[in-house]
């Protein structure tokens, strides 16, 4: 247990050290409700993982605060400069939420001190081109402040590695394992935060240059040939992707973009939005809106990061959003007709669809199925492309080595307006790939639990009884992934397929207090794509129903 007293003593935040004071003072006065929260933010260091840091910010060692940045950096520097040497590099972008830019100048603050190189964006940025000028600068590190899509209260710490301090293929790609612990052990030996020395100059901005060379890569992306007068509505969620986007977008021909207005202009409290990921429920509702009124040919979304991108389109029967898994086919479909003849690797995670496999190797490609996380993804040999089902999208991998929700959107735009040059439509195209390969008909199921302790035995429960029909057909496979398998390590997953090749993957969230289900089920086209489609939506219900069953503990 940390000492409350000590760590109030050694806050350099003002802020948070008056806050954690008056709690500490209502618990000592008897409420319940302080001493709960005051039990919770002292449990312990907020976890340093692969993830680098995410969490609520306020006061004490398991929230986002000062502090807690403070240490970070100092263990992270330590790491690096055992790893690589005293000068090593490391490059900081922000976001627009609370906190992130005090954040960054505090990271670089204490890397200068420690004798480190620091270079930090002169503004708000997208993730991509943090994750850009790692790569693009040769730098040994970087860190992207930000929580990407999650609620207003939180901030997180992405740390990726390059330069000197990992292999060339690795390089630009968020952490792993061992790295992830050697830095956490360096962070749990730091001083308290108020005695770690912060230098007030000595660190350099990140010239503007990086940018336009980020900007000028995309345009490398698309061929100049194609319906520049594509009518697109972009929002970006209340973040910062929207001057960037519209600038990928624009170097590339697509000039005719409206941007949702009240959406527009980076907001950290995301007034619109209950919850600012474009995958949620209504979150493109006012997207969807602005395109009715302009006539639209397509919705782009990026999460407040833009790191990841969700498209919808208009169809006969209205506007509808595509999940993430009829998106990563799209675009890997495109990028199947110059692997054919430039070769590669396409990956995507266990969770996502097996749809990506099939049209990978209709067109010579390998393709590999990897954990879920693009530290994992990224990381596949020759990799030219991958995604996973929850909006993140690698389509230029020699550029950007993580998920890019601006060069992602850009690709789709490109696609929509080839396709509208023919005279057909995005709808067009996944029947195109029904036909080609079959339907591939995605869904989730997720069991929100309200104590972390019951997603263990979520899974302990599947482990022990585990369905034997699902859909009406019998379970053929049932795969623990624990111990790993021929093509994954080790993980906390359980995979199940029926005689039909219809599948669940179960695994706890590692974000939030969710136990997910990934359920996918394949149906050959033999008649048509409307009457297979119609045969997967019925098998779906059904699995949807059985895995719903089987996740529900005893009472």
């Amino acid at each position: 247990m940390i000492s409350i007293d000590s760590w109030i003593a050694h806050d350099p935040d003002p802020v948070t050290r008056s806050e954690l004071t008056e709690l500490k003072q209502r618990a000592e006065d008897g409420d319940p409700v302080a001493r709960a929260e005051l039990d919770d933010r002292f449990s312990g260091l907020l976890e340093f993982g692969t993830a680098g840091l995410r969490g609520e910010m306020a006061g004490g060692p398991f929230r986002m605060n000062r502090a807690v940045v403070r240490k970070a950096a100092a263990g992270l520097v330590e790491f690096l400069q055992d790893t690589v040497g005293r000068d090593a590099l490391i490059v900081i972008g922000y976001d627009a939420r609370y906190n992130s830019h005090d954040f960054a100048l505090d990271t670089a603050a204490v890397a200068t001190a420690a004798g480190a190189r620091a270079l930090i964006f002169p503004r708000h940025l997208p993730t991509p081109l943090l994750a850009w000028a790692v790569r693009y600068l040769n730098a040994d590190a970087g860190v992207m402040v930000t929580a990407s899509h999650n609620p207003p209260r939180d901030n997180g710490y992405k740390v990726y590695l390059g330069g000197r301090a990992v292999e060339p293929e690795a390089r630009g790609i968020q952490i792993v394992p061992p790295f992830d612990s050697q830095i956490a052990a360096k962070i749990a030996a730091t001083p308290p935060a108020d005695e770690i020395p912060l230098a007030s100059t000595g660190w350099g901005l990140i010239d503007e240059s990086v940018v336009d060379a980020y900007l000028e890569r995309t345009k490398s992306l698309v061929t100049p040939e194609h319906a520049s007068d594509l009518k697109i509505v972009h929002t970006s969620m209340h973040g910062v992707g929207g001057e960037t986007m519209r600038r990928v977008l624009e170097g590339a021909g697509f000039v005719n973009v409206h941007e949702v207005p009240q959406q527009a202009e980076p907001d950290p409290s995301f007034p619109t939005v209950s919850f600012p990921n474009p995958e949620e429920p209504g979150a493109l509702d006012l997207a969807i809106a602005e395109a009715k009124r302009v006539g639209a040919d397509l919705v782009i979304a990026n999460d407040p990061d833009a790191d990841r991108c969700s498209v919808a389109i208009p169809t006969s029967t209205g506007w509808r959003q595509l999940n993430g898994d009829e998106i990563g086919s799209i675009l890997g479909e495109q990028i199947a007709k110059i692997g054919a003849i430039t070769g590669g690797t396409f990956a995507s995670s266990v969770v996502s669809s097996r749809l990506l496999r099939e049209i990978a190797h209709s067109h010579g490609l390998k393709h590999e199925t990897t954990l879920t996380g693009f530290k994992w993804i990224a990381r596949a040999p020759e990799i030219i492309y991958g995604y996973e089902e929850a909006i993140g999208f690698c389509v230029d991998p020699d550029g950007v080595k993580d998920k890019d929700g601006l060069t992602a959107g850009l690709l789709f735009a490109y696609v929509t307006a080839l396709l509208q040059s023919r005279d057909q439509t995005i709808e067009d195209q996944l029947d195109h790939l029904a036909r080609a390969h079959g339907v591939y008909l995605t869904a989730p199921v997720t069991i929100r639990v309200s104590d972390l302790a019951l997603m263990p035995a979520t899974m302990a429960h599947l482990r022990a009884n585990s369905p034997t029909v699902l859909a009406g057909l019998p379970v053929t496979e049932v795969s623990d992934l624990t111990e790993g398998s021929a093509e994954l390590p080790p993980t906390d997953a359980v995979v199940l397929l029926n005689e039909k090749g219809d599948r669940a993957v179960v695994r706890p969230s590692g974000t939030e207090p969710k136990v997910k289900c990934y359920l996918e089920v394949i149906e050959p086209v033999v008649d048509s794509v409307e009457t297979a489609r119609a045969e997967a939506s019925r098998r779906m219900a059904l699995l949807q129903k059985d895995m719903s069953a089987a996740l529900t503990l005893p009472a």
